[in-house]
């Protein structure tokens, strides 16, 4: 996954789970994130990570298929900020 918020929302996964994954190895997948160790406190902290860096808002209680991958976590934070 190429383009300038790829290594920037992997860090930021990386940091909300303690460093594992590394940034690196999310950067090489386009697996689930949980498969990628992403637990639920982990997400939940990256959830409050990118809508804070980013303005936008991750709604858990809707369609959050853009929660399931890195590059589909991505893709709709790509669409949402200018």
């Amino acid at each position: 996954m190429t383009g300038p918020l790829a290594p920037r929302i992997a860090a930021m996964i990386s940091t909300a789970c303690d460093g594992r994954p590394t940034a690196q190895e999310i950067l090489g997948s386009d697996g689930s994130l949980s498969a990628l160790g992403v637990t639920s406190l982990g997400l939940l902290r990256l959830i409050d990570a990118v809508e804070e860096e980013f303005d936008v808002t991750l709604d858990l209680d809707g369609e959050a298929a853009y929660l399931d991958s890195f590059p589909l976590l991505v893709g709709y934070v790509n669409e949402r900020t200018p």
